[in-house]
């Protein structure tokens, strides 16, 4: 399916929030994605896995997850100097500001004239997965993808700990985890927990293991893994198909 692409301006908490958005060409109603990128923001890797997913007939939605501290448009190059950036951006922005963030995003979505309001999911990576995780809180969202989500079990997502393994009660949607066993920011131990606590909140969910490293899913770097990153986006497709198919 051919997509079209834009870029949009959502005010929150009075700062800029860029938003990039791609969408199916045909006219119609499909659901909405709320679409997290990593540390890096929204360079091209991420844009390319927005794009995909829009390709398969979904209205696709990407912040830029550190617009209170980065300037309009900013990409972090994933170097050391990037990762140093990036990892401080996250340290420094208070995790109510990114739930902030996502109410922003799911009225936005639910206020686009091509988005089924009853039709909202979401998926990111790595950081962008535990955010993933966090929207999947909110009652409008009824499928959450989560690509080698980070910081779940100690809390680790901006300053101040992150309550997300103790909320899994609040989640009513279904879950897709994918993970990676060789990825050393989530070892077994928090796969482990992670997994437990998804079953002991009797929430509805799958997890998918790759032998793979940390963002295998990122076409740019030497941890790129294409078959396991097609097996994943397999998987991604036909859960959300099913869930939005209901």
């Amino acid at each position: 399916m051919q997509i079209t692409k834009r870029n949009v301006e959502l005010r929150v908490d009075d700062s800029l929030m860029r938003v990039y958005v791609a969408s199916p060409k045909p006219a119609g109603l499909y659901p909405g994605i709320l679409f997290y990128s990593d540390i890096y923001q929204l360079g091209d890797p991420m844009i390319r896995l927005a794009n995909y997913l829009a390709g398969f007939g979904y209205v696709v939605a990407a912040p830029e997850i550190f617009h209170r501290l980065e300037p309009v448009g900013l990409v972090i190059e994933p170097d050391d100097l990037g990762r140093m950036r990036g990892n401080d951006d996250a340290r420094r922005t208070p995790v109510a500001d990114y739930d902030a963030d996502c109410r922003a995003l799911i009225e936005f979505l639910k206020a686009e004239s091509a988005v089924a309001p009853a039709k909202i999911g979401t998926l990111g990576f790595c950081i962008g997965g535990h955010l993933s995780f966090r929207a999947a809180f909110q009652s409008e969202i009824k499928a959450a993808a989560c690509c080698y989500p980070t910081g779940i079990p100690s809390g680790k997502l901006g300053k101040g700990v992150a309550d997300t393994i103790g909320r899994m009660s609040e989640i009513n949607g279904e879950m897709l985890i994918v993970l990676g066993t060789l990825d050393p920011h989530i070892p077994e131990n928090d796969r482990q927990t992670l997994i437990t606590e998804l079953e002991k909140g009797k929430i509805h969910h799958q997890v998918f293991l790759y032998e793979a490293e940390h963002t295998f899913m990122r076409d740019d770097g030497y941890r790129y893994d294409a078959e396991a990153a097609a097996s994943a986006w397999s998987e991604i497709i036909t859960f959300f198909q099913r869930v939005f198919a209901e």
